[in-house]
């Protein structure tokens, strides 16, 4: 059966292992000095190990691959302990994976385990929409006289956070892309004058944020619909940030459109480790 599922790039790929604890299924393993995934059968495709390899090695593709099997993954998970279980089953939670994580809970069942429910706060009231997702636009600075004014803001649009933005929104359409990860705003000092002006932003974390397939969905429809001219990819230096490059990578490829992609990698007080041109 045709099915996304994980693809290493064996040349990009330099053992670092990363990725082998984020996948708690263990559908990747190390050998000869390099990832490999070991079983089509374990692995889930839904891409929490992206955001753990550096080299951006791991991409998703779709292709002729065994059905995942939700009862062998259980099998190879219960032996490693609670917080694996935890994990496995938030991570089917957080991809809507009702059907697996019924059969989770079921196998569980079968070798007298209980965990809790752990039932998630619902951010949008089942029809009400999230005040915070609301589409903005500014259209000038904040006054001179204002407090903010000391430091100007040069954030033209709202939302900036990958879930919650439309990639078919104005503020988009033949833009320059600025994607960065959420840790650089806060570590480089003159991330607005100097890395924000004149672009449209948008935020993620490859590390913590569910659902990044969604992510890949969005960058694609912003390259081929909202037809943005470049992507500059801004990430901090620590492994899991090149999730990010990688995610905007995969849809570059995927896109019908080319568009050229800008990494710069910062260090955690806000300098430019590298900066160079990739795609």
């Amino acid at each position: 059966m045709k099915r996304q599922i994980i693809t290493i790039d064996q040349e990009l790929c330099d053992g670092c292992s990363n990725c082998i604890p984020a996948c708690p299924e263990g559908a990747i393993q190390l050998i000869d000095g390099k990832a490999r995934l070991i079983s089509d059968l374990f692995c889930d495709g839904l891409g929490a190990c992206l955001g753990h390899c550096p080299q951006g090695a791991i991409t998703i593709e779709e292709r002729e691959a065994e059905p995942y099997d939700e009862r062998q993954v259980m099998e190879y998970i219960i032996p490693q302990g609670r917080n694996t279980i935890l994990a496995h089953l938030e991570h089917l939670k957080a991809h809507g994976e009702t059907a697996f994580l019924q059969q989770a809970i079921q196998v569980l069942n079968e070798h007298g385990i209980r965990v809790e429910d752990r039932q998630e706060h619902d951010h949008h009231h089942h029809g009400h929409s999230c005040p915070g997702s609301k589409p903005m636009q500014f259209d000038s600075a904040p006054a001179e006289n204002s407090a903010a004014a000391k430091q100007v803001s040069t954030l033209t649009h709202w939302p900036i956070q990958m879930h919650l933005i439309s990639p078919r929104a104005p503020q988009y359409h033949h833009a320059d892309l600025l994607l960065a990860a959420d840790c650089v705003a806060f570590s480089v000092g003159d991330f607005h004058q100097t890395y924000l002006r004149g672009k449209a932003l948008v935020m993620a974390c490859p590390k913590l944020d569910h659902g990044q397939e969604i992510y890949l969905e969005k960058l694609v429809t912003l390259i081929d619909e909202a037809q943005i001219n470049t992507i500059t990819v801004m990430i901090m230096q620590v492994p899991c940030c090149g999730g990010l490059l990688a995610l905007a990578r995969e849809a570059v490829n995927r896109a019908s459109r080319h568009v050229p992609i800008k990494v710069f990698v910062m260090g955690l007080q806000g300098e430019i480790l590298s900066e160079q041109w990739v795609q």
